[in-house]
């Protein structure tokens, strides 16, 4: 998948998450909030965070994937919330969601400027001692 596809898949659905997170409040929706954030939770952090760590010649398998960035994600989110608890914000409902929020968007922008690098970038051959001095 392109870089900027997967970029905008993944920003679109951190925006549709919050906004049903905030928005979404009559019983046959609730559902769907539901399903939106805990894939948001569980799965989107340690996703994009997957994808900085392994690109190119670091590629991954993706059932591997996929246990690695739910592994991920359980950490980060403990982080985040171990971080918020010592913070003078707090731990309550709107600065989970938001700080959440801002690290996937990180993480995201951080892997797509990984992943166009490496689409720019050719790979290099190595020359053995014997062709550099021929």
């Amino acid at each position: 998948m392109k870089p900027t596809r997967w970029l905008a898949l993944v920003l679109l659905f951190t925006v549709l998450t919050l906004l049903a997170t905030y928005l979404v409040q009559s019983e046959p929706l609730i559902y769907i909030r539901y399903a939106l954030s805990f894939v948001f939770i569980v799965f989107l952090p340690g996703y994009c965070l997957v994808n900085i760590l392994f690109l190119g010649k670091n590629h991954i398998d993706l059932i591997e994937s996929l246990v690695l960035s739910i592994a991920l994600s359980f950490g980060l989110a403990g982080l985040t919330g171990l971080f918020l608890g010592l913070s003078p914000i707090g731990i309550n409902f709107q600065s989970i969601t938001v700080t959440l929020g801002a690290i996937v968007v990180a993480l995201a922008v951080i892997a797509f400027v990984r992943k166009s690098k490496e689409k720019r970038l050719p790979e290099l051959q190595v020359q053995s001692p014997k062709q550099v001095s021929a």
